[in-house]
C-alpha cells in the first residue's frame, strides 16, 4: 500500500516509533493522520507537525479505542491504515505481579483485538485496509528480562498472524513490526539483551515500516538478524533454549524494551 492519500491512525504516537511513523506518513503524503496517546502534552506537537488530529486514548480500554476510531471517521470519513503501536515495559523480571500481567495483556494484545473489532469489517467492506501491529522481536524470539512482556508480545504476533489468515484474501493487509532495541524512552543506553545488533533510531524503524507496507509483506524486521535467529530457534529448539538460559544468567539486572 502506498501511504500517499491515505488516512492513518497511530497509537502510542506522542514519542518513539509512533511519533516517527506519523512524521514519515506525513512526509509520504498521507491525506490525514490521527495521533493517539495518553500523553496529551507530547501528542499536541506531533499533531501540529503532521497537520492532523490529536486524540487522548488509553488503549487498555475498549471504549477509548472505539472513541478514537469514531473521532477519526468523524474528521476524515474513514480509516485506511491503523497502526496499533502503543506498548509498555517494566523491570519486574521473571515474576511481575498480577496487575502488571493484566495491564500488559490489555495493552499488548487486547488493544489490537479491540481496534480490529472496530475497523476490520469496514476495511473489508471497502475492499482494502492496512492493519499494522507493533509486537517486538521478543514476540518471535522471547526476551530474558520479563515473562509478561515476552508472553504478551507473542500473543500480539499470533493475533497479527490470525488477522492475515482470516482476512488476507478479503483485502486486508496485515504487517507485524518486530524490532529488537529501538531508541525510545523504554530502552536503556546499551539496549540490554536486545541491543546486541545495535540500538536503532525510531526514524530508521519508520522508514522500514513504509518499505514493508509498499511490499505488503507480513514481518517488519528493522533488525534483519532476527530472521536468522528465528531459523536457528526452529532448527534446534533445545540448543536455542540453552543459549537463552545463558543469556538470562548474564542479564538478570538489565531492563530493555522495544
Amino acid at each position: 500500500m502506498d501511504v500517499k492519500g491515505k488516512i492513518a491512525v497511530i497509537t502510542g504516537a506522542a514519542s518513539g516509533i509512533g511519533r516517527a511513523t506519523a512524521l514519515k506518513f506525513h512526509a509520504e503524503g498521507a491525506a490525514g493522520i490521527v495521533v493517539a496517546d495518553m500523553n496529551e502534552a507530547g501528542l499536541q506537537p506531533v499533531a501540529q507537525a503532521v497537520n492532523g488530529l490529536a486524540v487522548r486514548c488509553d488503549v487498555s480500554r475498549e471504549a477509548d479505542i472505539q472513541a478514537l476510531v469514531a473521532a477519526a471517521e468523524a474528521r476524515y470519513g474513514r480509516v485506511d491504515i491503523f497502526f496499533s503501536n502503543a506498548g509498555i515495559g517494566n523491570s519486574k523480571g521473571a515474576e511481575p505481579d498480577d496487575e502488571m500481567w493484566d495491564k500488559m495483556w490489555k495493552i499488548h494484545l487486547m488493544a489490537h483485538v479491540w481496534a480490529a473489532r472496530a475497523l476490520v469489517d469496514k476495511m473489508v467492506a471497502r475492499g482494502e485496509g492496512y492493519f499494522l501491529i507493533t509486537a517486538s522481536a521478543a514476540g518471535l524470539l522471547n526476551i530474558v528480562e520479563s515473562a509478561a512482556y515476552a508472553v504478551t508480545k507473542h500473543a500480539a504476533v499470533a493475533f497479527a498472524e490470525w488477522l492475515s489468515i482470516a482476512y488476507g484474501r478479503s483485502g486486508l493487509h496485515v504487517s507485524c513490526l518486530c524490532p529488537q532495541a529501538v531508541r525510545t524512552g523504554m530502552v536503556p543506553g546499551d539496549g540490554g539483551s536486545a541491543g546486541g545488533d545495535g540500538v536503532l533510531s525510531a526514524e530508521v524503524v519508520a522508514d522500514e515500516i513504509v518499505k514493508v507496507m509498499a511490499a505488503e509483506t507480513f514481518l517488519v524486521l528493522p533488525h534483519p538478524e532476527v530472521l536468522q535467529y528465528m531459523r536457528k530457534k526452529t532448527d534446534d529448539y533445545d540448543r536455542w533454549l540453552g543459549g537463552m538460559q545463558k543469556l538470562f544468567m548474564k542479564s538478570q539486572s538489565s531492563t530493555v524494551w522495544k
